[in-house]
């Protein structure tokens, strides 16, 4: 199936550097796109057709009424559409309209991206399971401050467990809050990303944002907040169970974490994984999984992490081959034992051979 459509202006900008996404659009929706002078063909099933042709009718509706696509946005936009077929070009950017994420536009990269945040809108406790650059910790930072600037929750809670990855942090100096710093930097990044520092500051000061390690939840009952839970990997059992127990009335709770780096000391068993099995049949919790697919930092990084996964199989794989017996090793004979009915004593019977002229044993009869 063939279609025309008509070129209008500053349609060029769809079509992105190099007409990158044009070739994503080809390449997620299996269709041959070919520019003319005054119309674009578009060629494929009639399925696929039509839905770039919904694309191209939603991005020209955006463009009317004023909507502008920074940072690359557009293309991550377009990746998340061809990956689902349920979702439109108009219906993602006027739900990314409809959030307040401070000074920042955040927008889905991919579609398990926007199944996080839809899970989040959703359900008052979401798991997310996944790899680092995934954008687990800063997209739930940024629903957090949205739920907050639209007073759906009163304050917001920032947890991180305080454990070491391998370096000696020893005695810092400082205030107790000074102490655990290092270790919840990454949400302070989060934080100045989305709002202005003096409107952070003050947040911290009055304690409407409050960030604190885990141990500090303990006996708490945590109402009209948003919290969230990061590096949940490095969590024990006790720990998680006592987080997940914190929530109160009118609250949400985000749990993230990656099970490839856990720094647990002993080999001790995460509780984020303890809990991912415990509470997946529970009714009202949402569980998302990312993969390296979901990597929205440097496009080494999901490389990297596959490398390490393809790693991680061939070790599996060589342990198992040792495991596994070797063909052409005679095993053991054994030896088996009966009971002379006479003499009521037990007597060892050596295994018969398998050659019919080899003579046979005297039984050796243990007194």
């Amino acid at each position: 199936m063939k279609k025309n459509i008509e070129l209008t202006p500053d349609i060029e900008t769809l079509f992105g550097t190099r007409d990158e996404n044009l070739h994503v659009l080809e390449d997620g929706l299996n269709i041959n796109i070919d520019l003319r002078s005054n119309r674009i063909e578009l060629e494929g099933a009639p399925r696929d057709v039509a839905r770039a042709e919904q694309l191209f009718a939603d991005y020209e509706h955006l463009r009317r009424t004023g909507h502008q696509f920074l940072n690359g946005d557009l293309g991550s936009m377009l990746r998340v559409v061809v990956g689902d077929p349920n979702v439109t070009l108009r219906g993602l950017a006027e739900a990314g309209r409809q959030r307040s994420f401070g000074r920042r536009t955040v927008q889905p990269k991919s579609p398990n991206q926007r199944r996080y945040l839809e899970a989040i809108e959703q359900h008052d406790m979401v798991f997310a399971v996944g790899p680092a650059g995934t954008g687990k910790t800063y997209l739930a930072v940024a629903m957090a401050i949205s739920a907050l600037l639209n007073k759906q929750v009163n304050r917001i809670i920032l947890a991180r467990p305080a454990v070491e990855a391998g370096e000696r942090l020893g005695f810092l100096p400082g205030t107790l809050q000074e102490k655990i710093d290092p270790y919840l930097r990454p949400l302070y990044d989060a934080l100045f990303d989305m709002l202005e520092p003096e409107r952070v500051e003050r947040y911290l000061e009055k304690n409407i944002i409050e960030i604190a390690p885990i141990a500090f939840m303990r006996g708490r009952t945590l109402n009209d907040s948003f919290v969230i839970l990061d590096e949940a990997q490095n969590t024990t059992s006790e720990q998680m169970k006592m987080f997940v127990t914190r929530l109160g009335f009118n609250s949400k709770a985000v749990i993230t974490g990656d099970v490839t780096q856990i720094d647990l000391p002993n080999a001790r068993r995460s509780g984020l994984i303890e809990a991912v099995d415990i509470l997946q049949g529970v009714n009202g919790l949402a569980f998302v999984h990312f993969d390296e697919s979901d990597v929205v930092r440097h496009h080494l990084v999901q490389r990297i992490i596959r490398a390490y996964d393809e790693h991680k199989t061939r070790l599996a794989e060589q342990q198992l081959s040792l495991l596994e017996p070797k063909s052409g090793v005679p095993q053991a004979q054994t030896k088996t034992a009966s009971i002379d009915k006479s003499s009521g004593v037990e007597v060892n019977v050596p295994p018969r051979s398998s050659s019919l002229s080899a003579p046979a044993e005297e039984p050796h009869v243990r007194n």
